[in-house]
């Protein structure tokens, strides 16, 4: 049975209030808004090593999760794109994208401890702990293919932003070139997920808080796409 715009939100929000991951986000925003504290008192470290390390394991590890999902997608295509019958393979996924979340945490914690305090934007804050909660609540309640798709969409972004950042502590010096690539990566894949997730509710019912959450996303990475790269390209522009 399809439940209403905001039936389905108010089923989230008890769902969301049962999650263990509650009070590890607490917690995270709570060093957040010490950071400048740390910021102020304490030398920044370089860690150039450890940077290398992590990025690199990130992006493998979001590898490992994707191939479960492209598995599980494969046997049944292209029905498996709705489908909602919990898969073993999308279980195993989905609980390793869970657990990748608790680690991506330390983005911030890398961010603090280095002074890198401009890039603790309201995007970085905003998603990183929405996507640990997101992810928990996609392991407790729908382990299916269709869940599998936004899972496996941002998966394989996360393989190559994690490989480019573990290349750009390798180098510092020669950073990649495609970090612009990235993101227009990143809008796309919420792009889709919206469609997908818009056809899921309409027809199926299921995940009308992920609409919210995908047109959030987008209206975020729009405006970062727009700071980082068009707005001052239109300034040159006008001074020209």
């Amino acid at each position: 049975m399809t439940m209403t715009l905001i039936e389905g939100l108010q089923y989230f929000a008890r769902g969301v209030l049962k999650l263990q991951s509650l009070p590890v986000v607490i917690a995270y925003l709570s060093i957040v808004a010490l950071s400048p504290l740390w910021i102020r008192n304490v030398r920044p470290l370089g860690l150039r090593k450890v940077l290398v390390v992590y990025n690199f394991a990130c992006s493998f590890i979001s590898f490992y999760s994707v191939a479960f999902i492209v598995a599980s997608l494969a046997r049944n295509w292209p029905r498996s794109l709705f489908s909602v019958e919990e898969d073993p393979l999308v279980r195993h996924a989905i609980w390793v994208y869970y657990m990748t979340k608790y680690i991506e945490l330390m983005d911030t914690v890398f961010m603090i401890v280095r002074h890198r305090q401009r890039q603790i934007s309201l995007l970085h804050v905003y998603h990183h702990p929405t996507i640990l909660m997101l992810s928990e609540y996609a392991y407790t309640y729908g382990c299916w293919p269709a869940v599998g798709v936004p899972v496996g969409l941002n998966g394989i972004i996360h393989v190559f932003l994690y490989f480019y950042y573990g290349q750009s502590a390798l180098n510092p010096g020669q950073r990649p070139g495609w970090k612009k690539h990235l993101t227009q990566l990143q809008l796309i894949q919420f792009m889709i997920g919206l469609c997908q997730m818009i056809v899921g509710y309409l027809h199926h019912g299921w995940c009308v808080h992920g609409i919210l959450y995908e047109l959030s996303m987008i209206l975020l990475f729009s405006n970062f796409y727009y700071q980082a790269y068009l707005k001052e390209r239109s300034t040159v522009k006008k001074i020209e």
